[in-house]
């Protein structure tokens, strides 16, 4: 491992074939792809692929009282998570913007936590500054570093490499050398994140991809969390973006980071009001993007209609499958069939994946019912 400032270089960079990704990618300081980004997502689809996302920020907390403090100052319900579980969780703001998005597993007394490694060192800063009494201890975990493994054979890759691959999404165990592997939602039907020893990513590497599992990068990655509609803090939401918006509302053992059930957290109020009253302003869709065109639309590009704005462009990606394609928050009353354009290249939503939201919720149903409507 190679430290410059602030960036973090994989040990897999120096793996023969390993590409770096483009300046000023989210990416910087693991593969980008290993000489094959379009075939790399293929593998994923028929076999198994192990992409190095140890450029993610690793958080641990220690403390009798990590959990039920945790549970105050998140939206997840994970006062009572349990030994060898995980979940993905939030940090809002006062007014219910999405400060931070982790994951988190409880393993033998201490939670670990993954994030983007832009965002970790701020989320480490406010996890401290608000233990205040509790006796929780956050502190840098970056002694781990995350390794995914994904595809419909990604279980029997984790079997060859002499490791027990959980059965339930969000389950967790142990490794026998340290760290530990979790089953995990998606991109793919199988995914698995481990969590090594930084000191031993290489040889746990070796030991993946000997075991039957291509070498991919964080293209193939993408490519799959995009067409999946995952979305990605930073890319995929900005200062203004609402759980709502982007679909991390659900509960510890869905897709989802915001229970809807649990007490008072900050932000939990706009939750509340959208879920029972309201509707999101956005909502987050799948563009399929003019193959034709010379370039594509960058992060944070407007998405028109009729020359007026109506959204933004999150990850853009090319899919093996789909051509270019990306994601985009764009406003709730825009019809899927609209034509739009991702700055200046045509787009169009994916009708088959956009969720709409024409339901009544329980609360505006109620208030109608006491007007007499």
């Amino acid at each position: 491992m190679v430290v410059d400032d602030s960036v973090t270089t994989s040990a897999l960079l120096s793996v023969p074939g390993a590409v770096p990704p483009p300046e000023g990618s989210p990416d910087t300081g693991v593969p980008w792809h290993h000489g094959d980004p379009l075939g790399e997502q293929r593998s994923a689809e028929r076999g198994a692929i192990v992409v190095d996302r140890s450029h993610r920020f690793v958080i641990a907390i220690g403390g009798a009282e990590r959990l039920t403090w945790l549970h105050t100052i998140s939206s997840q319900h994970v006062a009572e998570l349990g030994d060898a579980r995980s979940a993905e969780n939030l940090s809002l703001d006062v007014n219910g913007r999405v400060e931070h998005h982790f994951v988190q597993t409880d393993l033998d007394e201490v939670t670990w936590i993954d994030t983007e490694a832009e965002q970790g060192p701020d989320l480490l800063n406010f996890l401290k500054k608000m233990v205040f009494w509790a006796k929780a201890e956050p502190r840098d975990g970056n002694e781990l570093a995350v390794l995914s493994v994904l595809g419909p054979n990604a279980s029997d890759v984790l079997t060859a490499a002499g490791v027990e691959a959980p059965t339930d999404v969000y389950a967790a165990a142990p490794l026998p050398e340290g760290g530990f592997v979790r089953r995990m939602p998606g991109p793919t039907a199988l995914a698995y994140d481990l969590l090594v020893p930084r000191d031993h990513l290489t040889d746990w590497w070796n030991k993946l991809t000997g075991a039957g599992s291509a070498p991919a990068g964080t293209w193939a990655y993408e490519a799959l969390r995009v067409a999946a509609l995952r979305p990605r803090l930073g890319l995929d939401t900005d200062e203004r973006t609402i759980p709502h918006e982007v679909r991390w509302i659900g509960g510890p053992q869905e897709q989802g980071a915001v229970h809807l059930e649990k007490g008072c957290y900050r932000g939990q109020e706009t939750v509340a009001r959208v879920h029972n009253l309201g509707k999101p302003p956005r909502r987050l869709v799948l563009l399929h993007l003019d193959g034709s065109a010379d370039t594509h639309p960058e992060v944070g590009d407007s998405v028109t209609a009729g020359g007026r704005a109506v959204g933004r462009v999150g990850t853009v990606v090319d899919h093996h499958e789909l051509g270019p394609i990306a994601l985009a928050l764009v406003k709730r009353a825009v019809p899927a069939d609209t034509e739009l354009l991702a700055g200046t290249v045509a787009a169009s939503i994916d009708a088959e994946t956009d969720e709409s939201d024409d339901h009544v919720q329980a609360g505006r149903a109620a208030v109608e019912k006491l007007r007499g409507r």
